[in-house]
């Protein structure tokens, strides 16, 4: 594995993948083709309560802690996300992750 310089702490990149929808994010765009030019899209447009609750928790409070840690680019007025330029350095733990998956509970990833 490639080593890549970083600059956060194994805490803050911990903090990054403290909230399964964070996690989610992140390997959605773990898996995301470098060489297509979308990007991952966040639909805002669902009706129901846990879905809405989930909704404002990505808007209001994951998206702009990824996007602050620049693991992901965000543009919000098309809702559209993107790894950001420090999303090499959480790299590392999402293969991980992902490399594990089955032996982990669902509720994780």
């Amino acid at each position: 594995m490639e080593s890549v310089a970083v600059e956060r702490t194994l805490d803050e990149c911990l903090d990054a993948l403290g909230h399964v929808q964070r996690r989610k994010l992140l390997r959605a765009l773990l898996v995301h083709n470098p060489q297509d030019d979308e990007s991952v899209q966040v639909d805002a447009d669902e009706s129901d309560d846990e879905e809405l609750k989930r909704i404002v928790g990505m808007k209001h409070v994951h998206l702009p802690k990824l996007e602050d840690y620049g693991y992901i680019d965000w543009n919000r007025d098309s809702n559209e996300i993107s790894k950001g330029a420090k999303f090499k350095e959480i790299r590392p733990l999402l293969e991980m992750l992902a490399a594990h998956e089955d032996e982990l509970p669902d509720e994780w990833l």
